[in-house]
């Protein structure tokens, strides 16, 4: 693997071992093209706020929430290869070929809410084994994160970016519209060890566990890694967030409330595939009792506590809230 190849040369060897692993990734990153230029120009398209209903989440649903939906649905259907799709917007998985071998789940538009404030938002992505042959059955989502065999994200930015493991590694592409193509810039990327960053919704603090409460006015003193009080950056798109603190390091937090006592964040589409990413660049995940790839799901929307980031500091807010 080497920086500057595009992304089917990236990936070629290690996605060769699924059939239809690669057909996939290449169709949502051909779709990811299409809504970013759509995004780049939602302000002249009449694709901006409200769609006037909420999803099953009780979320206030976007227009451009439901216009990636649907475009996923649409060109992940047409794949042989995909059996069924859980998707945020849908309260039921979505089945398509009894003899697909493929299970996907998706954040079509993650941030929606910041859609017109122009904050990054993006496309969250897990790619999952099937364990049966037949029939599809919602139930097959069910399985562990640690089953998943690709996860990433599309971060429709100032440019189009894509996060991206198959197991073997966590690498950073970049769309380049003169080529056409997603192009390496990061390939087996890592999460430094320790950080200077905290991201959470510290308004909520009051509502959180006493030793995340312990854990927020910690990062505010000078005992902590770097020895200076830690900066708190958090912008409320999941994405975003995640993005800058891989690249400088950092922790995100999104603990249990009183008002959401299971978290806010949904385990298959959201938490699972970005604790992949994490891991396969050296970070962690947790969701304040264990590891996150080992939470077997009850449900596909299940929410969890998520907390994933810095390995050290991990390990730091683990002696809070450990």
């Amino acid at each position: 693997m080497m920086k500057g190849q595009d992304l089917h040369a990236l990936l070629a060897e290690d996605v060769a071992k699924v059939e239809g692993l690669f057909s996939v990734i290449e169709t949502l990153a051909g779709t990811a093209v299409e809504l970013w230029h759509k995004i780049q120009r939602a302000p002249f398209a009449d694709i901006l706020g409200s769609a006037q209903h909420t999803n099953v989440q009780g979320e206030e649903v976007q227009k451009l929430d439901e216009l990636a939906n649907d475009r996923m649905k649409e060109r992940l259907g047409a794949l042989p290869a995909v059996a069924a799709v859980a998707s945020e917007e849908d309260e039921t998985a979505v089945l398509f070929h009894s003899n697909g071998t493929l299970l996907v789940c998706m954040d079509p538009l993650d941030g929606s809410s910041n859609i017109d404030v122009n904050i990054p938002i993006g496309t969250i992505f897990s790619i999952r084994p099937r364990r049966q042959e037949g029939p599809v059955s919602e139930t097959e989502f069910l399985r562990p994160g640690s089953e998943q065999l690709a996860a990433g994200y599309f971060m429709y930015g100032a440019a189009l970016t894509l996060m991206v493991t198959v197991g073997n590694g966590t690498h950073i592409l970049t769309y380049d519209p003169d080529a056409g193509r997603f192009i390496a810039h990061a390939v087996n990327a890592r999460i430094p060890e320790k950080g200077k960053i905290y991201s959470v919704n510290e308004g909520n603090a009051l509502q959180m566990p006493e030793g995340v409460q312990r854990y927020l006015q910690h990062c505010k003193s000078s005992e902590t890694l770097t020895g200076k009080p830690y900066s708190l950056r958090y912008i409320g798109s999941l994405i975003g967030d995640f993005h800058r603190n891989f690249l400088k390091g950092g922790l995100f937090l999104y603990p249990p409330t009183a008002s959401a006592p299971q978290g806010k964040l949904r385990l298959l589409y959201e938490c699972a595939p970005m604790a992949m990413l994490a891991e396969q660049a050296g970070g962690k995940a947790w969701t304040g009792s264990g590891r996150v790839l080992d939470v077997v799901p009850e449900r596909i929307h299940q929410r969890v506590p998520f907390y994933v980031g810095s390995a050290r500091m991990m390990d730091e807010l683990k002696t809070f809230i450990g």
